[in-house]
């Protein structure tokens, strides 16, 4: 379960997606959060899981990672389609009925509409990391959020730490592997029992977990330290951002998409 877990991670590549600025790239990324929201109806949202299928075959990501990244949150998902289905009522009459239980036919509809619309956000969003280093992903956030310098917001930091962040997920989560997998060589038992039992055997892997993410914590403020570093204050960049083509051509297609589902949500309505 933990090897499929693929927030954070980098995956190279040469690819249309991969070369195009990566502050571009962020503002794709919320507008396509937009477009899924803004469908209204299972045609636009059809449209909008078309672009994000296309955008997906235009970066060499395979289809199989692609599907890998909803592993860790399938249970959410599950939970939040289960949920509408229960409790979104009809005016028509319950298509099945048991005890305090009724499922209508709108609240098929609205369960399938609300799966789908997770799913390809999650799967949206994971595209951003997987076409972006996240030394690269530091200098966009930074540069989008500039003009907050002037209120005297710490715009730099804010952009490390949430790119730390994700570096070290992957990291923790390999930690994670090793501390099961020699907890299991000492017998422990971590698949079987009931709740209660199964939290209990987490204990002895979140502890070594904790100290070993404080340990690395206090290496890496060390290094940087030694380093001489001193936050955002006069720091130049290897690599400077730079426009192209490219990119204001895939902010194009992708405002053309999202007024291609708001006219389908007049035409619809």
């Amino acid at each position: 379960m933990l090897n499929d877990i693929t927030i954070g991670q980098f995956f190279p590549g040469s690819s249309v997606i991969h070369r195009m600025d990566s502050r571009f790239k962020i503002v794709l990324e919320i507008l396509i959060v937009v477009i899924l929201f803004v469908a209204q109806n299972f045609w636009g949202l059809g449209i909008a899981c078309a672009f994000i299928l296309m955008i997906y075959a235009a970066s060499g990501i395979s289809f199989r990672l692609m599907l890998k990244s909803l592993k860790p949150v399938l249970p959410i998902i599950v939970f939040t389609a289960v949920l509408n289905l229960l409790f979104v009522k009809g005016t028509d009459a319950p298509l099945i009925s048991f005890w305090v239980i009724n499922i209508y036919k709108k609240g098929i509809i609205t369960s399938a509409f609300m799966l789908l619309r997770i799913v390809f956000l999650i799967i949206a969003m994971s595209l951003l990391t997987y076409t972006t280093s996240p030394i690269v992903l530091t200098d966009a956030i930074e540069s989008l959020m500039k003009p907050l310098k002037k209120i005297k917001f710490p715009v730099h930091e804010l952009a490390m730490m949430m790119t730390i962040a994700l570096r070290f997920i992957p990291t923790l989560i390999e930690e994670t592997n090793k501390i099961m997998m020699a907890q299991k060589a000492r017998g422990a038992s971590m698949d079987t029992g009931g709740l209660i039992k199964r939290a209990r055997a987490m204990v002895p892997i979140l502890i070594p977990l904790f100290i070993n993410a404080f340990k690395r914590a206090n290496e890496l403020a060390t290094a940087m330290e030694c380093r001489c570093y001193r936050g955002g204050d006069g720091r130049t960049k290897l690599r400077q951002l730079k426009a192209t083509r490219l990119d204001f051509y895939g902010t194009g297609l992708t405002l053309c998409v999202l007024g291609i589902v708001i006219i389908n949500n007049i035409v619809f309505a």
